[in-house]
């Protein structure tokens, strides 16, 4: 089979290195100067659960993309899928099959839209990982979960064969049958830490210890009520380990939106934040966590832009 990851970043860097330690058929879509920077140094992963150094991986880039892939391994920034649809889709053919890694569910219309909905399966990965000056793809946890499968919920000879693919890699492969609810529970998590640690611009244990349980636990009930309100409630173990992680005493984590905040960078916010919004169908009971937070993230957006184009 053969795979095109497109990116070599923190993600896709490192699902793609892990596939081409299996010895699979993998090509990385990079830009030029990614590609020089891996010419030079190589795919290099560092992870508390295995180091990997890729010699030389093999890259193309988009205008020399000839031939279909069977596989489109997509784990770009959201506000990055539209320029990344255009770079890949000269590798897509009748048989292609595209498995996006994005949160949320808004890029699953655009490439619905693009390719056909039939193409394109579910996913999500539970990892967090970080490229650093170098380039070097940097494991920060214990966790590299990687979950697919058709969003109809049917066993597929083309997902057994992906699984196939998948299986054996080193790390935590897992065909599901049920890969949107999975990916609305994460999605309802993701949402409710993003909210609650960029609009308190704090981690989990600093806004505890400054009393803020209560606003942890409504905003993150809020999120799951969206979900639910979709036809996608969360299951009672994804809630109990959502619930327990937003209120874990001394807890270090922050979303990796505040961490994009904090270092002046562009956020996913239309993609986590605003489009679970546009998704409610009941008007909110009480104040929004959600929305208020929301709202600061785009006057963040907003400061950003103009600073930058004053």
């Amino acid at each position: 089979m053969r795979i095109l990851v497109v990116g070599a970043g923190a993600i896709g860097g490192y699902f793609g290195g892990r596939l081409l330690q299996a010895n699979r058929d993998v090509t990385f879509l990079v830009r030029e100067r990614r590609a020089a920077q891996l010419r030079e140094t190589g795919l290099v992963i560092r992870s508390p659960l295995g180091d990997l150094h890729v010699p030389g991986p093999p890259v193309v880039q988009s205008s020399q993309l000839r031939q279909p892939f069977d596989l489109i391994l997509l784990s770009c920034k959201a506000y990055d899928l539209g320029s990344a649809i255009d770079s890949f889709a000269p590798a897509v053919g009748p048989g292609t099959t595209v498995l996006p890694l994005l949160n949320g569910m808004k890029h699953l219309d655009a490439l619905d839209a693009r390719f056909g909905a039939d193409a394109v399966l579910g996913g999500l990965c539970l990892i967090s990982t970080a490229l650093d000056k170098d380039g070097r793809i940097l494991h920060l946890n214990h966790s590299h979960g990687l979950t697919f499968g058709e969003r109809s919920g049917r066993r597929t000879e083309r997902a057994e064969a992906i699984f196939a693919q998948i299986n054996g890699a080193p790390f935590d492969g897992r065909l599901s049958d049920h890969i949107l609810q999975s990916m609305w529970e994460k999605w309802a998590f993701i949402a409710a830490a993003a909210g609650i640690t960029c609009l308190m611009r704090a981690s989990v244990g600093d806004i505890l210890e400054a009393g803020g349980t209560e606003s942890a636990k409504l905003i993150y009930e809020e999120c799951a009520q969206i979900a639910a309100d979709n036809g996608f409630p969360p299951g009672n173990q994804s809630r109990q380990i959502s619930l327990s992680t937003m209120t874990a005493a001394g807890s270090p984590l922050t979303a990796s939106m505040l961490r994009d905040i904090e270092s002046h960078g562009r956020t996913e916010v239309d993609q986590i934040l605003g489009d679970l919004l546009l998704r409610r169908k009941a008007p909110a009971t009480g104040p929004s966590l959600l929305a208020m937070a929301h709202l600061h993230v785009e006057a963040y957006e907003a400061r950003r832009r103009r600073e930058q184009h004053p």
